[in-house]
Protein backbone atom coordinates (compact mmCIF):
# COMPACT_ATOMS: atom_id res chain seq x y z
CA UNK A 1 0.00 0.00 0.00
CA UNK A 2 1.71 3.18 -1.24
CA UNK A 3 0.78 6.22 0.85
CA UNK A 4 1.61 9.71 -0.36
CA UNK A 5 0.86 12.83 1.66
CA UNK A 6 0.98 15.74 -0.78
CA UNK A 7 1.15 19.43 0.06
CA UNK A 8 -0.23 21.56 -2.75
CA UNK A 9 0.71 25.23 -2.82
CA UNK A 10 -0.90 28.11 -4.72
CA UNK A 11 1.72 30.84 -4.24
CA UNK A 12 0.78 34.47 -3.83
CA UNK A 13 2.46 37.43 -2.23
CA UNK A 14 -0.74 38.53 -0.47
CA UNK A 15 -2.43 35.15 -0.04
CA UNK A 16 -0.71 31.78 -0.39
CA UNK A 17 -3.11 28.84 -0.49
CA UNK A 18 -2.16 25.42 0.82
CA UNK A 19 -3.86 22.05 0.80
CA UNK A 20 -2.80 18.64 2.05
CA UNK A 21 -4.23 15.39 0.70
CA UNK A 22 -3.40 11.72 1.06
CA UNK A 23 -3.24 9.38 -1.89
CA UNK A 24 -3.48 5.69 -0.97
CA UNK A 25 -3.54 3.25 -3.87
CA UNK A 26 -5.14 5.84 -6.13
CA UNK A 27 -7.78 6.96 -3.61
CA UNK A 28 -7.62 10.57 -2.49
CA UNK A 29 -8.61 11.92 0.90
CA UNK A 30 -8.62 15.42 2.33
CA UNK A 31 -6.32 16.25 5.25
CA UNK A 32 -6.40 20.06 5.57
CA UNK A 33 -6.32 23.33 3.65
CA UNK A 34 -6.12 27.04 4.30
CA UNK A 35 -4.34 30.24 3.45
CA UNK A 36 -1.33 32.17 4.68
CA UNK A 37 -2.01 35.91 4.58
CA UNK A 38 0.75 38.47 4.60
CA UNK A 39 0.07 41.85 6.20
CA UNK A 40 -0.86 43.36 2.83
CA UNK A 41 -3.82 40.97 2.72
CA UNK A 42 -4.95 41.90 6.25
CA UNK A 43 -7.04 44.94 7.07
CA UNK A 44 -5.72 47.60 9.45
CA UNK A 45 -7.67 49.72 11.94
CA UNK A 46 -9.19 52.00 9.27
CA UNK A 47 -10.03 49.12 6.93
CA UNK A 48 -7.03 49.92 4.73
CA UNK A 49 -4.62 47.11 3.84
CA UNK A 50 -1.65 46.93 6.21
CA UNK A 51 1.66 47.56 4.47
CA UNK A 52 4.65 45.36 5.10
CA UNK A 53 8.01 45.27 3.37
CA UNK A 54 8.66 42.50 0.85
CA UNK A 55 11.22 40.60 2.98
CA UNK A 56 8.77 40.44 5.90
CA UNK A 57 5.99 39.22 3.63
CA UNK A 58 8.24 36.46 2.26
CA UNK A 59 9.14 35.48 5.83
CA UNK A 60 5.43 35.16 6.70
CA UNK A 61 5.01 32.74 3.77
CA UNK A 62 8.13 30.79 4.70
CA UNK A 63 7.19 30.54 8.40
CA UNK A 64 3.59 29.65 7.58
CA UNK A 65 4.65 26.80 5.30
CA UNK A 66 7.19 25.58 7.86
CA UNK A 67 4.29 25.32 10.32
CA UNK A 68 2.09 23.45 7.82
CA UNK A 69 4.95 21.04 7.00
CA UNK A 70 5.74 20.42 10.68
CA UNK A 71 2.08 19.85 11.57
CA UNK A 72 0.94 17.68 8.63
CA UNK A 73 4.21 15.96 7.61
CA UNK A 74 3.78 15.84 3.81
CA UNK A 75 6.08 13.56 1.83
CA UNK A 76 5.89 15.57 -1.41
CA UNK A 77 5.08 19.10 -2.54
CA UNK A 78 3.29 20.25 -5.69
CA UNK A 79 3.36 23.93 -6.61
CA UNK A 80 1.85 25.96 -9.39
CA UNK A 81 4.26 27.50 -11.91
CA UNK A 82 4.23 31.24 -12.44
CA UNK A 83 2.60 32.51 -15.59
CA UNK A 84 3.63 35.78 -17.20
CA UNK A 85 1.25 38.61 -16.37
CA UNK A 86 0.72 41.73 -18.43
CA UNK A 87 2.47 43.56 -15.58
CA UNK A 88 6.10 42.38 -15.31
CA UNK A 89 6.39 43.76 -11.76
CA UNK A 90 3.50 41.53 -10.63
CA UNK A 91 5.17 38.53 -12.25
CA UNK A 92 8.42 39.24 -10.43
CA UNK A 93 6.66 39.62 -7.06
CA UNK A 94 4.69 36.41 -7.59
CA UNK A 95 7.94 34.65 -8.50
CA UNK A 96 9.45 35.73 -5.19
CA UNK A 97 6.47 34.36 -3.25
CA UNK A 98 6.83 31.13 -5.22
CA UNK A 99 10.54 31.06 -4.42
CA UNK A 100 9.78 31.37 -0.69
CA UNK A 101 7.31 28.47 -0.96
CA UNK A 102 9.78 26.26 -2.84
CA UNK A 103 12.49 27.17 -0.33
CA UNK A 104 10.27 26.06 2.56
CA UNK A 105 9.88 22.63 0.94
CA UNK A 106 13.53 22.25 -0.06
CA UNK A 107 14.80 23.32 3.39
CA UNK A 108 12.63 20.54 4.85
CA UNK A 109 14.09 18.06 2.30
CA UNK A 110 10.83 17.51 0.42
CA UNK A 111 10.70 16.80 -3.31
CA UNK A 112 8.96 19.54 -5.30
CA UNK A 113 6.92 19.05 -8.49
CA UNK A 114 5.79 22.00 -10.59
CA UNK A 115 2.65 22.26 -12.72
CA UNK A 116 1.23 25.00 -14.89
CA UNK A 117 -2.27 26.28 -14.19
CA UNK A 118 -3.32 24.67 -17.49
CA UNK A 119 -2.02 21.25 -16.35
CA UNK A 120 -3.72 21.56 -12.97
CA UNK A 121 -7.10 22.55 -14.47
CA UNK A 122 -6.84 19.85 -17.14
CA UNK A 123 -6.07 17.25 -14.50
CA UNK A 124 -8.84 18.21 -12.08
CA UNK A 125 -11.61 19.54 -14.30
CA UNK A 126 -10.75 18.01 -17.67
CA UNK A 127 -10.56 21.49 -19.20
CA UNK A 128 -7.35 23.51 -19.07
CA UNK A 129 -9.28 26.75 -19.36
CA UNK A 130 -11.79 26.04 -16.57
CA UNK A 131 -13.06 28.88 -14.40
CA UNK A 132 -12.11 29.15 -10.71
CA UNK A 133 -15.64 28.14 -9.69
CA UNK A 134 -15.35 24.93 -11.73
CA UNK A 135 -12.05 24.08 -10.03
CA UNK A 136 -13.59 24.73 -6.62
CA UNK A 137 -16.58 22.49 -7.39
CA UNK A 138 -14.47 19.61 -8.74
CA UNK A 139 -12.10 19.78 -5.75
CA UNK A 140 -15.16 19.63 -3.49
CA UNK A 141 -16.49 16.58 -5.35
CA UNK A 142 -13.19 14.71 -5.73
CA UNK A 143 -12.33 15.09 -2.05
CA UNK A 144 -15.96 14.71 -0.86
CA UNK A 145 -15.82 17.99 1.06
CA UNK A 146 -18.91 19.24 2.92
CA UNK A 147 -18.41 22.81 1.64
CA UNK A 148 -16.73 24.59 -1.23
CA UNK A 149 -13.14 25.58 -0.38
CA UNK A 150 -11.93 29.17 -0.86
CA UNK A 151 -10.41 29.89 -4.29
CA UNK A 152 -6.82 29.90 -2.97
CA UNK A 153 -7.29 26.69 -0.96
CA UNK A 154 -9.06 25.03 -3.90
CA UNK A 155 -6.19 25.91 -6.27
CA UNK A 156 -3.67 24.44 -3.81
CA UNK A 157 -5.74 21.27 -3.36
CA UNK A 158 -6.13 21.04 -7.15
CA UNK A 159 -2.35 21.22 -7.51
CA UNK A 160 -1.98 18.35 -5.02
CA UNK A 161 -4.66 16.33 -6.85
CA UNK A 162 -2.87 16.95 -10.16
CA UNK A 163 0.34 15.60 -8.63
CA UNK A 164 -1.47 12.57 -7.20
CA UNK A 165 -2.80 11.84 -10.68
CA UNK A 166 0.70 12.02 -12.12
CA UNK A 167 -0.15 15.29 -13.85
CA UNK A 168 -2.75 13.50 -15.98
CA UNK A 169 -5.99 13.18 -14.04
CA UNK A 170 -9.45 13.51 -15.47
CA UNK A 171 -8.27 15.07 -18.69
CA UNK A 172 -6.50 11.84 -19.63
CA UNK A 173 -9.38 9.54 -18.70
CA UNK A 174 -11.59 10.50 -21.60
CA UNK A 175 -8.99 9.59 -24.21
CA UNK A 176 -7.25 6.59 -22.66
CA UNK A 177 -6.79 3.94 -25.36
CA UNK A 178 -8.10 6.19 -28.14
CA UNK A 179 -6.53 8.58 -30.60
CA UNK A 180 -7.82 12.11 -30.71
CA UNK A 181 -7.51 14.41 -33.73
CA UNK A 182 -8.93 17.93 -33.78
CA UNK A 183 -10.86 17.24 -30.61
CA UNK A 184 -12.58 14.10 -32.02
CA UNK A 185 -12.05 10.45 -31.26
CA UNK A 186 -10.75 8.53 -34.28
Amino acid sequence: MAVQRILGIDPGLRITGFGVIEAVDGKLSYVTSGVIKTASAKKGVQGEPEKEALPERLKVILDGLFEVIATYQPTQVAIEKVFVNVNPQSTLLLGQARGAAISAAVIKHLPVAEYTALQVKQSVVGNGHAQKEQVQEMVKRLLKLPATPSPDSADALACAICHAHGGQGLGALATTGFRVKNGRLI
